[in-house]
């Protein structure tokens, strides 16, 4: 059984937590969960409150280092290799905010740690409740402020408490990485089709301005101030006026009437580095159409289909 941590959006960084059964949880991880693999240890936590605290403190100051130091050995290993932006973002999910804060951790009056994250633009507070130990494993109910509230799982790993899961979704670092990495592609492909609608917009815009199309996108590039002209039209940043935004390569043509009137043109969209930036290649016909589909690098023609959402005519 492989259950994974989903992501709303790699722009969210806020994580809604929401209720879970306790007991099903329990039941669930005693019954699925052995410890596959090893470490050197660290200082052992032998009170699992403790280390859930102290990994939410890690995360509270984006502390990676420290951070690690509170996942399982397999999960560590794949967290120090992800990227330096999915490492961010992971922590900042457990920090519930994007920017480094300052914990305190205190108890209530019924002895439970109460931490609390003061981040520069919001403060996020955890109260945890008893924590229910079943052999290696434990599971420690937590509101967060407005009445938010989740379950962690930790795991005995050499001695010391490990985080196993949130809520009802196993930590799997390594999946993890692959729905990022795809998520990744995704974003960058939804992005140059949207580039594409973008420079759509600038070239007739242009043509409505100087009554005629750009030879070339570098014309529509940045000029300086006060000097607009049919050369430098400032219609779109240095970066797109050369070619390439986003992990993209983009290309214009000017596509003639059967009389030789320049009134219709189109645009393609290549991954820079196939399956590094994206998979599916982009064409933007002369009716405003996009095209799209995997070309392994090749430039996406007018024969390609059309990406959802576009209706042929």
């Amino acid at each position: 059984m492989n259950l994974l941590i989903t992501k709303t959006t790699r722009r969210t960084l806020a994580v809604r937590l929401r209720a879970t059964s306790a007991t099903a949880v329990a039941l669930l991880f005693a019954s699925l969960f052995v410890p596959t693999s090893t470490r050197a240890q660290d200082t052992p936590v032998s009170d699992p409150s403790t280390a859930l605290s102290a990994a939410l403190s890690a995360a509270c100051r984006a502390n990676e280092t420290q951070f690690a130091n509170y996942l399982t050995a397999d999960n560590a290993a794949a967290f120090r290799a992800l990227p330096a932006s999915q490492r961010a973002a992971l922590v900042q999910r457990f920090a519930l905010t994007a920017d480094p804060g300052k914990p305190l951790a205190s108890t209530d009056q019924q002895k439970h740690t109460v931490l609390r994250c003061e981040a520069v633009k919001s403060t996020i507070e955890y109260h945890f409740g008893d924590p229910r130990v079943h052999e290696n494993l434990a599971f420690i109910p937590v509101t967060v402020q407005d009445s938010e509230h989740t379950e962690f799982g930790l795991v005995r790993e050499n001695g010391a408490w490990r985080l196993l899961s949130l809520g009802l979704v196993l930590l799997d670092i390594p999946q993890l990485a692959k729905q990022w990495e795809e998520s990744d592609l995704l974003a960058r492909e939804e992005a140059a089709v949207q580039t594409l609608r973008e420079l759509a917009i600038a070239i007739r815009s242009y043509n409505r301005a100087w009554g005629k199309l750009p030879e070339s996108l570098a014309e529509l590039g940045p000029a300086p101030p006060g000097q607009i002209s049919p050369e430098q039209a400032a219609m779109v940043n240095a970066d797109l006026a050369a070619g390439k935004q986003n992990g993209y390569l983009f290309r214009y043509r000017i596509d003639p009437d059967a009389y030789g009137n320049d009134t219709k043109f189109e645009l393609a969209a290549t991954p820079e580095k196939y399956g590094a930036n994206g998979r599916r290649s982009f064409f933007f016909d002369t009716s405003g159409k996009v095209h799209g589909d995997d070309k392994h690098g090749a430039v996406a023609t007018p024969e390609d289909p059309l990406i959802a959402g576009e209706k042929s005519e």
